[in-house]
């Protein structure tokens, strides 16, 4: 919802389109959760790497993977568009901050993603294309110590990770569950009493047989 001074407000930034910002948007808005989709991360000026999204590749799968892949990407294209996700895919996240947030009943924190076209405020932040050089450094700058539960210091943050692998991409269907785990953990934060599928005969994230 666009308001004044080119600060738009949604319930979570989810960074990245492709398979796994798909896969956990379809996830959010299938538990009645709001999102914006973004396409990248280009964190400038302060020593990360430009491009980030060219660090997950699939370099090692095989055809059948690839196959597999290209279909589930197929079917949550498709979902996103006749749901109308809000999946920005020409837009760049240039800077993520985690301010103070204002107004009572407010989370103590929340996430500031700052593109080209104004600053998106979320209480919620999905990294989907991250290297974990650059999320090691993040997270050392929020605080975050390295012998901590990594896991668990994220989301105490509004932070989580889908399809990121420590040496290769995740396969499809580890995407698909991982993006089932974070929509459940955020869902369950959105609405603490529950909440129904919005679409119970909505797109079923599971890999195809």
């Amino acid at each position: 919802m666009p308001v004044h001074g080119g600060i738009e407000r949604t319930t979570a930034v989810i960074i990245g389109t492709g398979l796994s910002g798909l896969a956990v948007a379809s996830e959010l808005q299938r538990r009645g959760v709001d999102s914006i989709i973004v396409d990248g991360l280009d964190l400038l000026g302060a020593g990360y790497p430009a491009n980030t999204s060219s660090l997950q590749r699939c370099d090692a799968a095989d055809a059948a993977t690839l196959r597999e892949r290209n279909e589930i990407l197929r079917h949550l294209r498709n979902y996103a568009a006749s749901h109308k996700l809000d999946v920005r895919n020409n837009i760049r996240a240039l800077q993520l901050d985690h301010l103070d947030a204002g107004g009572p009943g407010s989370p103590a924190k929340q996430w500031a993603v700052r593109t080209p076209g104004g600053v998106l405020l979320a209480d919620h932040l999905v990294l989907t294309r991250c290297a974990h050089s650059q999320l090691r450094r993040m997270l050392s700058e929020l605080g975050v110590a390295a012998g901590q539960n990594v896991m668990a210091a994220m989301h105490a943050l509004g932070m989580y990770l889908v399809g990121v692998g420590e040496l290769i991409t995740p396969t499809p269907k580890e995407v698909l569950r991982q993006a089932k785990v974070v929509g459940h953990a955020i869902s369950a934060k959105v609405h603490p009493g529950g909440f129904p599928s919005r679409l119970s005969g909505g797109f079923a994230l599971a890999a195809p047989a």
